[in-house]
């Protein structure tokens, strides 16, 4: 017996015995809480019950003879394994239980509870009997209370109550967005939170919510315990027993109050003007928008001012950019102080604003009575003295409105309307209003057509020079003056008062600009290899953008090089506006010419900016007296001191004088009385086109007194007909600007 294994199927003795053992093997076979198995102390396994190949994984048969080490036990548990086993089968005592980490026969480990008996029966070998208690599920939910516990302590707040909605528990989180303790809490319900923000019938459809699906989500707006309302994002969870009644609700939030005031920047920086914190141009439009569905909706008229302050650009060179925009600030506080609670003040940028009025009366007439009543108290309002850090500042303001009863017209339309006449207003002198009238969207829209004709008119060399006679006081012809026609097939010929302020306004004054000077250039150096002409000088007119051009000088010494011209026949006539510019750059580029060889003249002397000090520092040549002050000479005596004054005037700088527009003999012969021997005008000549000026050349070269009123007669043409920019040379030109 002694060499035959022991366990418990064959531990011998009596009958009765036996029977015990065969009830106790049965026992333990059959015990499925408690995993049971047996060891000789070589770790060899004799006994293993069906709860221990459900928690390890091996069946009786695979484990049976096998080692303990090799089965079940960690590498890095072995040597403790094999000191434990060596310390209770010498002394006969089962280690302490405790809970051990085993192996899994797939190599998972298998947490247990193990606890540990020696059991020696005469003449047989000890066997050790470990019982083992699965503890896989009670870690799992440890782990999970663990996890939950972890969970409950987040930056989250959260709430537990029961099914009656008494709070049971809050977590830190939550009394610290709320400012209430937990003690503070636990025993009330979540109206304690409840704020002003929701209606009864708000919560109401929350708790239906919850009742019919266990779920809830959404927006809150909460009080905290110091009165501060705040938005949080709010999940309620209904927990429910097996019997799927609900048992508790647990509640989570989450504070938006910062995301709730970035949106609202944004939303503010989106739609508001950050330096008034005006609505701005969007916000404008939208509400505008909904304002004309609602004019035609209420049967009610609306109107639109559009607002420009007079001289602001002046104000920003002489104080400063920050006191303009504190000039923007205070403007902003009196429109909307003075347009009342029912107008939107909008800014659109710069100094541009526009008020917006709604539900005027019914009629247009009365609507446009009570805008213009709004109007005259802006204008009063922002005509008063502003205060700006220590500076005392009177602006005004140039105010257009339009009225707007339905959606027939569009926003931008009528936007562009209340542009207009506010435009108007400025023409009229400023600080005044006036009304938009279809008569200025006629104007807008000739002058579209007139835009893209002058295009078409560049892109199709419909541009001609025609030239006026220069003579002296002997009527002898000295020079020519070159001005620009535009030969339009569907207009005619168009004089330059109707298209180059709208060339200069354009940019396309540059690209036309650039063709006067090479056609000049070409005729003035077909006239010099003619005998009869090669005497003349001719006179172009420069426009202020395109002198002010950092090329001009280089950009037309090329055109003198490429035409031949001879630039000592040359002037350019520039105007008085030119001065306001920079004097010193304007100098340098004047000096350049000069070194050149070309006369320049100063046009239209007397109606601008005239300066003294300028007219020192500038290398001119000629003045011109304007036709305005000829016209009058005979009647006016302010006229003929002013031109007796300009003609001392270049006399004592050495500039020649000439008068242009002299259309009498009463006329040049006063300013031949006053000393002024250089005459342009109808009395010699209108502008005439090239072949007709041939004639007079040619008519003058055969009289020895020179030219005579009225004598003009036609001749054969005289000259190569002018030479026009390619097209390419115009339109690149202009594609530059």
């Amino acid at each position: 017996m002694a060499d035959q294994p022991a366990g418990p199927a064959n531990w011998g003795g009596s009958p009765s015995r036996e029977l015990n053992e065969a009830r106790f093997q049965k026992l333990f076979d059959e015990a499925e809480a408690m995993s049971i198995q047996g060891y000789y102390p070589d770790g060899t396994v004799v006994y293993w019950n069906h709860a221990s190949e459900k928690v390890y994984g091996y069946t009786a048969q695979e484990a049976l003879g096998a080692n303990l080490l090799d089965l079940i036990i960690p590498p890095a548990l072995r040597r403790q394994a094999e000191q434990g086993m060596r310390c209770m089968f010498e002394t006969g005592q089962g280690v302490p239980p405790g809970r051990l980490t085993l192996r899994h026969k797939d190599g998972h480990t298998v947490p247990v509870y193990s606890s540990h008996t020696i059991v020696t029966v005469p003449g047989q070998v000890p066997v050790l009997f470990c019982m083992d208690s699965d503890m896989s599920e009670l870690d799992r939910a440890e782990a999970e209370l663990r996890v939950a516990a972890t969970a409950f302590e987040s930056q989250q707040g959260m709430i537990i109550t029961d099914a009656q909605g008494v709070i049971l528990r809050v977590n830190e989180s939550f009394s610290r967005a709320t400012g209430y303790a937990a003690q503070e809490c636990v025993g009330q319900t979540p109206r304690l939170l409840r704020s002003d923000r929701h209606t009864p019938d708000f919560y109401a459809r929350m708790w239906r919510s919850l009742l019919a699906t266990g779920h809830w989500q959404g927006e809150l707006w909460n009080r905290r315990k110091g009165g501060e309302v705040y938005a949080v994002w709010a999940t309620i969870c209904a927990v429910t027993d097996d019997a799927g009644r609900v048992t508790h609700y647990v509640g989570t939030q989450t504070d938006m109050t910062q995301r709730k005031e970035a949106e609202a920047r944004i939303l503010h920086l989106a739609f508001y003007d950050p330096l008034t914190r005006l609505p701005n141009r969007r916000l404008l439009l939208d509400r505008l928008q909904h304002a004309a569905v609602a004019s035609l909706r209420n049967q009610c008229v609306g109107a639109l001012l559009f607002l420009d302050l007079d001289h602001f650009k002046t104000l920003n060179d002489t104080l400063g950019h920050d006191l303009g925009d504190l000039l923007l600030q205070q403007v902003a506080e009196r429109l909307t102080r003075a347009s009342g609670d029912n107008a939107t003040v909008a800014r659109l940028g710069g100094d541009e604003f526009v008020v917006m009025l709604e539900d005027l009366s019914p009629t247009q007439e009365d609507a446009a009575t009570q805008a213009e009543a709004l109007g005259e108290t802006l204008l009063d309002s922002l005509n008063q003295v502003y205060r700006l850090q220590g500076h005392e500042y009177v602006g005004s303001v140039s105010i257009g409105i339009t009225l707007f009863s339905s959606q027939e017209t569009s926003v931008d339309a009528l936007m562009k309307q209340a542009d207009l006449a506010m435009y108007d207003a400025k023409a009229a002198g400023r600080n005044t209003l006036r009304f938009f009238d279809p008569e200025m969207q006629e104007a807008v829209t000739l002058r579209a057509a007139l835009v893209n004709g002058l295009r078409e008119g560049l892109r199709e060399r419909q541009f001609r020079l025609f030239y006026q006679p220069q003579v002296d006081s002997g009527g002898r012809l000295v020079g020519v003056e070159a001005l620009v026609r535009w030969q339009c097939p569907v207009r005619g010929l168009v004089l330059p008062a109707e298209f180059i302020p709208v060339a200069e306004e354009t940019g396309f004054i540059l690209p036309l600009g650039q063709w006067v000077l090479e056609a000049a250039c070409t005729q003035l150096a077909a006239w010099a290899a003619r005998p009869e002409s090669a005497h003349l000088s001719l006179a172009v007119n420069v426009s202020v953008r395109q002198f002010c051009r950092a090329d001009f000088v280089a950009s037309l010494v090329a055109t003198l090089a490429r035409t031949g011209a001879d630039p000592r026949r040359l002037k350019l006539e520039l105007t008085e506006s030119l001065l306001v510019e920079d004097v010193s750059d304007i100098s340098a580029k004047m000096s350049a010419l000069k070194e050149l060889g070309l006369g320049l003249v100063l046009d239209d002397f007397g109606t601008g900016y005239s300066s003294l000090s300028y007219l020192r520092r500038l290398p001119l040549d000629q003045l011109k007296i304007d036709r305005s002050f000829v016209h009058d000479l005979l009647f006016d005596p302010n006229s003929v001191a002013i031109a007796q004054t300009i003609i001392v005037l270049g006399q004592t700088m050495g500039l020649a004088v000439l008068a242009e527009g002299v259309e009498t003999a009463g006329q040049r012969d006063l300013l031949a009385g006053l000393g002024c021997h250089l005459y342009q005008g109808y009395l010699f000549g209108q502008p005439m086109p090239l072949e007709e000026f041939a004639r007079l050349v040619q008519q003058t070269e055969g009289h020895s007194t020179g030219l005579h009123p009225h004598r003009a007669e036609r001749h054969q043409q005289f000259g190569p007909t002018q030479t026009p920019m390619l097209a390419d040379q115009c339109l690149g030109f202009l594609e530059g600007q």
